[in-house]
């Protein structure tokens, strides 16, 4: 199926393309498996489409993704050797391969959209599967294209995931309803994955998983607690007029509104990121004494937990609290 091939083997990522349509649809796939795409569609889900669609896809993608990425860290086993595949992505060649978080990841946010959809719009169901599946089977694919994973990693991946969306579905409403009404949601949305970030496997060697994971926390932490906030201070999730019967029609208005909803959001998304890094990182580099370069202080566990947890919270806290104000302000809602 690969249709790259290796021009030579001496210097790592020389390879020849023969197939440029598969390379680009397949580096595509695979990016949307990765922070590009968590930073857009989930904000993208809040501010536009429901929020109850988008508070359920967060938790259950942060619940599956830590199960994955440390599942990875336990069992251990190997990506493909290179020979024989060809490695198209470098950054997480250090992780381990076993199960695909990319698929895990696809397979939980694509199926979890469409069960939130299906209980919230009437909407053909078979239009809603077929794109899940697609989406889904899009990013398997791709991990097995760039040779980043097996066919039991991918396989294993996308299994992991929809056994957990089975065993979660039951209690999700129960769950949404908690973390919106209960007083000791925000410290215990900190307190909790803070508590997993620091606990996180240790390794023999350096990997990115636990940096990775730490983000992903931070990320759902930080939205739920802006979901908790907007429960209590704004309008009240649980109320008729969330119910919708249908999507609304799309017009060139609407169309305007949401691009603009999206850009306005995407931006101070960003700029909370970039913010938040510079500030966190300075305030570590004096703590503990070490230069802003020296990447192997920046990943040492002291440094590197809060400094992925605090950006990543804020940038969730931003998406879910400051960007819907801020929406409200330039008469956006």
């Amino acid at each position: 199926m690969c249709s790259v091939f290796p021009a030579v083997y001496a210097a790592p990522g020389i390879y020849v393309v023969k197939n440029y349509f598969y390379y680009y649809l397949f580096k595509f796939s695979a990016a949307l498996g990765e922070e590009v795409f968590y930073i857009t569609f989930l904000p993208f889900t809040y501010w536009n489409i429901d929020h109850s669609v988008s508070r359920r896809m967060i938790i259950i993608w942060s619940i599956v993704m830590y199960i994955g990425q440390v599942s990875k860290d336990i069992l251990k086993w190997p990506r493909p050797l290179s020979p024989p595949v060809v490695k198209l992505e470098r950054r997480t060649d250090a992780e381990y391969g076993m199960p695909s978080t990319h698929a895990m990841a696809a397979t939980a946010i694509s199926f979890s959209f469409l069960i939130a959809t299906t209980n919230q719009y009437k909407y053909p169901f078979e239009l809603g599967l077929t794109g899940a599946f697609v989406f889904s089977t899009l990013v398997c694919l791709s991990r097995l294209y760039t040779g980043m994973h097996t066919v039991l990693d991918v396989i294993g991946g996308a299994l992991i995931s929809a056994v957990l969306l089975v065993l979660l579905y039951p209690a999700w409403d129960f769950i949404d309803h908690l973390l919106l009404t209960s007083p000791f949601c925000p410290l215990l949305s900190i307190a909790v994955p803070l508590v997993l970030c620091y606990n996180y496997p240790k390794l023999d060697y350096y990997s990115p998983t636990r940096a990775d994971t730490t983000t992903i926390l931070g990320a759902g932490a930080g939205a739920t607690v802006g979901f908790w906030l907007n429960n209590q201070y704004a309008a009240p999730a649980y109320t008729s007029e969330n119910f919708q019967l249908g999507f609304p029609l799309i017009t060139g208005t609407i169309l305007m509104v949401v691009l603009a909803r999206f850009f306005v959001g995407i931006c101070i998304i960003l700029l909370t990121r970039q913010l938040m890094k510079n500030v966190v990182l300075g305030m570590l580099c004096y703590r503990y004494k070490f230069p802003i370069g020296d990447l192997e202080a920046r990943r040492r566990l002291e440094v590197e937990v809060p400094y992925k947890f605090i950006t990543y919270s804020s940038v969730g806290f931003s998406a879910t609290v400051i960007v819907p104000l801020l929406h409200q302000l330039l008469g956006l809602i």
